[in-house]
């Protein structure tokens, strides 16, 4: 994998924060890269 850096809204840090507390994602990179994923699925290979 290679690794990348971003700016985001702390609001979008802080809903991270709220799936990973509720156990919905081990952590925030794992989140990020299926809401990439399915952006991905949706917009491209859909």
């Amino acid at each position: 994998m290679k690794l990348i850096t971003l700016h985001v809204p702390e609001q979008y840090i802080e809903g991270l924060e709220k799936l990973v507390d509720n156990k919905l994602y081990p952590n925030r990179s794992e989140a990020i890269r299926i809401a990439i994923r399915d952006l991905l699925k949706r917009e491209l290979w859909g």
